[in-house]
């Protein structure tokens, strides 16, 4: 006889999450950059990156770590967005995440209505939606998709994206970058595109190409 498949089920679980604020020079009406993270990194990793780009200096820097951590080989705790398994559930988790991270920053912190959001790798399919889902002034991805669920969405107002890929990247492909562009022409997107010679990594090239987006943003 054989035995009857479990049918899975899901159910809301209260968790935490952490994210890591860096104040600006300025404190007082500072502009807002949110990041997000790649696959097997921290938030700690992506504020990193965040203060390596010119200019940094002026600008909350808020960097917002996946809600799934795991080890590494070297026990080293780092952590993933999400998985295939419960996609839309995972999607809308992180999403209401995001949004309660916002509310908690314009509450500490004297924060004006400049908001950039930043993602690289799997952290920029969380860009693109937090974008998407928050009013934002601008979005910087680096080798990263737009995701379906965005990309789909025939409604979705995001601002000027600045589109990041290295020519020896074999994640994100020249295929995949182009695919991109399209989608976000599609959607209205203006898009300024960085491709350097680099792989799947941040570039000095990136990071100017980052602080001279970062300027313009303020100036509109």
């Amino acid at each position: 006889m054989t035995a009857a498949r479990p049918t899975p089920a899901t159910i809301e679980a209260r968790t935490h999450g952490r994210y890591f604020v860096r104040e600006p020079r300025t404190r007082a009406s500072c502009p807002v950059l949110v990041g997000f993270h790649g696959y097997a990194e921290t938030a700690s990793d992506h504020m990193d990156a965040l203060q390596t780009i010119p200019g940094h200096e002026e600008w909350l820097l808020v960097c917002v770590q996946a809600l799934h951590p795991f080890y590494t080989r070297q026990e080293r705790v780092v952590a993933s967005w999400m998985t295939r398994e419960d996609r839309e559930l995972a999607i809308a988790d992180n999403i209401d995440y995001v949004g309660r991270v916002l509310t908690r920053i314009r509450a500490d912190h004297d924060a004006n209505d400049r908001l950039v959001f930043s993602g690289f790798s799997q952290g920029g399919a969380m860009a693109y939606r937090a974008a998407a889902n928050y009013r934002a002034s601008g979005l910087i991805v680096l080798a990263a998709d737009v995701p379906p669920d965005v990309a789909q969405h025939h409604a979705v107002a995001l601002p000027p994206v600045l589109l990041g890929r290295g020519t020896k990247d074999e994640w994100y492909s020249d295929a995949s970058h182009a695919a991109d562009r399209a989608v976000l022409a599609r959607l209205g997107v203006h898009v300024d595109a960085c491709v350097f010679d680099g792989g799947h990594e941040w570039t000095d090239t990136f990071r100017h190409a980052a602080a001279d987006f970062l300027r313009r943003t303020l100036r509109t």
